[in-house]
This record gives C-alpha cells, sequence and structure tokens, in this order.
C-alpha cells in the first residue's frame, strides 16, 4: 500500500495499512534479520576460506590474516542491511519498499549524481582545511604513498562495495528509524536524533570523533527531510568513506582500516568546512531545481 500524497518522507510509513504496532515489530525484525543473514555470511566466509585454506583470525571484529580480505568482508557484511531493510518495509509494514529512498517511491538518480558532484568538493575542501589546520598546529598531516601496486587492489575493493556500505548505513540508522519515528510523530527531530545517536554509537570513535559522526548523523537526516530521500545522505557518506579508505590504502597500511578512535581537535576544522559547503550546497541546488519534498 502506497503512502499517501503529499507527505514528508519521514511520515512515508503512514500509509492505510498502518497500525502501532508495526514499526516495532519491523524494527525487531530489522536487527533480528540482519544478525541472521550476517551470521550466514561469516559462516560462508569461514567455509570458504577453510576450503580454501586461507589464514583465518577469528578473534574480535576480525576474520580474515590478510587485511583486504577482511576490509571487503566487513562491507559486505554492512551492505546486507539494505535487502533486510527493504523486505521488512515491504513484509511487516505491506508498503513499497521504495519508499524508504525517496518520496517518489525509489532512488532519484539524476540527483544522486549532482550530489556526488558537491560531495566530492565538500570532501576535498574540508580534508584541505585539516590539513592546513593540523600545519597551523605543529603537526603532520601524515599523507602516505605506498605505491601503484599497494594501493590499486585496495582501491577497487573500496569503489565496489563502499557505496553499498555507506547507502545500507543510510537506509538503517536515516531511513528505518527516521519512518519509523514518524509513523507515528509530526515532528521529525525525534527520530533524526535517536538515529544520529544510534549511528554514533555503533562506531568506535572517541572524544571529537563522537561529535563528528553524531553530528553527521544530525545532519544527513535534516538533508533527508529537506529533500525529500536519502540520495544527499547516500552521496556524502559513500563519498566520505572512500576518500577516508582511499587515504589509508594509499598509506599501505591497510590493517588499520577499520580502527576507530580519537580525532585531533583539528579535525573539527575541516568537518566545519565539509557540513557548511555540502549542507549549503545541497539546500540551494534543490531549491533552485525544485527537488520533491512531498510524496504525490
Amino acid at each position: 500500500m502506497p503512502p499517501p500524497a503529499a507527505v514528508r518522507y519521514d511520515q512515508l510509513a503512514r500509509t492505510p495499512l498502518h497500525r502501532w504496532w508495526r514499526p516495532i515489530l519491523g524494527t525487531l525484525a530489522a536487527v533480528g534479520g540482519f544478525l541472521i543473514v550476517s551470521l550466514g555470511l561469516v559462516m560462508a566466509a569461514w567455509t570458504v576460506a577453510t576450503l580454501a585454506r586461507l589464514p583465518l583470525v577469528m578473534s574480535g571484529d576480525r576474520m580474515f590474516v590478510d587485511p583486504l580480505l577482511d576490509l571487503g568482508f566487513h562491507l559486505s557484511v554492512i551492505a546486507l542491511a539494505i535487502p533486510v531493510v527493504y523486505g521488512t518495509a515491504w513484509a511487516i509494514q505491506r508498503r513499497p519498499p521504495g519508499t524508504l529512498s525517496s518520496v517518489l517511491g525509489r532512488l532519484r538518480w539524476n540527483w544522486l549524481a549532482l550530489c556526488l558532484l558537491v560531495a566530492v568538493a565538500a570532501v576535498v575542501l574540508g580534508q584541505l582545511a585539516e590539513a592546513v589546520t593540523l600545519l597551523l598546529t605543529g603537526m603532520d598531516p601524515v599523507y602516505g604513498w605506498a605505491g601503484w601496486e599497494t594501493f590499486l587492489p585496495p582501491a577497487l575493493v573500496i569503489l565496489v562495495l563502499v557505496p553499498f556500505q555507506a547507502a545500507a548505513e543510510e537506509y538503517m540508522f536515516r531511513g528505518w528509524i527516521i519512518q519509523a519515528f514518524g509513523a507515528y510523530l509530526r515532528n521529525p527531530w525525534p527520530g533524526i536524533l535517536l538515529g544520529a545517536s544510534a549511528f554514533a554509537a555503533l562506531h568506535g570513535y572517541t572524544d571529537w570523533g563522537i561529535a563528528y559522526v553524531f553530528g553527521f548523523g544530525v545532519l544527513m537526516g535534516w538533508l533527508a527531510i529537506l529533500t525529500g530521500g536519502l540520495e544527499a545522505p547516500i552521496a556524502l557518506h559513500a563519498t566520505n568513506n572512500v576518500a577516508a579508505f582511499g587515504v589509508v590504502a594509499a598509506s599501505g597500511d591497510l590493517d588499520s582500516a577499520l580502527q576507530q578512535g580519537e580525532l585531533p581537535w583539528q579535525s573539527v576544522v575541516g568537518t566545519v568546512v565539509q557540513f557548511a559547503v555540502y549542507g549549503g550546497a545541497v539546500v540551494v541546488i534543490a531549491r533552485r531545481r525544485a527537488i520533491r519534498s512531498l510524496s504525490r
């Protein structure tokens, strides 16, 4: 059952079939479904690795000894959230899964492509601002280069898998959570803030890193409501992650690709620049191009 006309992105789960229990049951089903399919992928990867005699670690959050295989495995696990959330919207809430993407019931690919161009500019400017701030405060930005032979294999894995990983997190923390709250509340901010809090809690950052991830979640949630879909959040999330993993891959230190922890206070400068450039540009372009923010 499609949503009614002229409703915001956060209220797309309010179809004629909506009942108070559907978002609650759907959330439990999404979490449980993700755990089940993740475990299935773990078992499949373990079986293949054993048959192929690939060395395994199987301790903490590490599975493969080879850091490239381990990175690809973790990105693939997170990407599984997309079909899980889609299936939950269809099976539990009885609505078109595409309503998780936008008010048009699908991803607006032209708008996504335009947001990607803006995201690249915002990420580059943010990185430059952070690097300059580090230099001015007597710290080395530490950008390394290990050579093309070391960089190209992980770069290919990153370019192929990171967009799906980033999109999966947006579908879960911005799409599902915001729309679950929107099924009950007219104000979108409780869903935005809870989604941002859950997003920050499931990352391993500390200190300024927590503020960055939480602020990122708030901005992405606000842009999802303002533009009527996940295209703008997915674009920045994917670009930001590709850049972050790419820098690590370029340095040849792929073992630290999944490590999260403390960020220097200088990173706040880059964060402010990135958020301001991207948020401001998306708002201006969305208004000029009359990007639809209500269902039809």
